[in-house]
């Protein structure tokens, strides 16, 4: 199969040699105990070990850097919500999470091939095969979510551009409005190509 998510590193790390299941687990673990532990500390840690993990896996500056500038905007606009709604506390608390869980996403995605990531979730549901579950299908929607962050992102980037391009990228309404509707767009598309190949039928 090929590489979905397109941002996979081959390497030595002990971070790719860890087994994608624990890895899955962890990260699990981790965003259950930043939703559930919310705080600024909270969300404040979780950026300074991510950056240490990111270090360890050895991300390429240039993925790092594409990941960030496509999160910039949106963070801003989430931000700059945040503190006018609730204050700069809770701001931290908000933005450091989603940033921290989507730099955590990329370490998975850096160190882990998807065939080892689709065959991980394979094995682990294959014993709910007796009561109706399809391991292979939600494999594939696994991937599918995986894939939908990087994508994202540059859809992200994109629309700030063209924002950008029309002197609009004050203007929050030109920025998350066809964010959204590109966003919808793009897995409309995916769902019918999927459909079209006898996927879920």
């Amino acid at each position: 199969m090929s590489d979905l998510i397109g941002v996979y590193q081959p390497g030595t790390t002990f971070l790719h040699r860890m087994p994608a299941g624990a890895k899955l687990v962890a990260m699990a673990v981790i965003s259950v105990v930043t939703v559930v532990y919310r705080s600024p500390v909270t969300s404040v840690v979780l950026l300074v070990v991510v950056a240490a993990l990111l270090a360890v896996a050895r991300v390429r500056l240039a993925l790092l850097l594409r990941t960030l500038r496509g999160l910039l905007v949106v963070m801003t606009v989430i931000t700059a919500y945040q503190v006018w709604q609730q204050g700069w506390q809770h701001a931290v608390t908000v933005v450091g999470a989603l940033v921290g869980l989507i730099l955590l996403a990329t370490v998975l995605t850096v160190t882990t091939s998807v065939d080892e990531m689709l065959d991980t979730v394979t094995r682990a549901l294959g014993p709910f095969r007796r009561v109706g579950v399809d391991p292979d299908l939600v494999a594939l929607a696994f991937s599918l979510m995986i894939r939908g962050i990087p994508t994202t992102i540059e859809l992200a980037r994109e629309t700030r551009q063209a924002a950008m391009a029309r002197g609009l990228e004050r203007n929050p309404r030109a920025l998350i409005t066809p964010m959204v509707l590109r966003t919808v767009a793009h897995a409309r598309a995916t769902g019918e190509a999927l459909h079209a190949r006898g996927v879920g039928d």
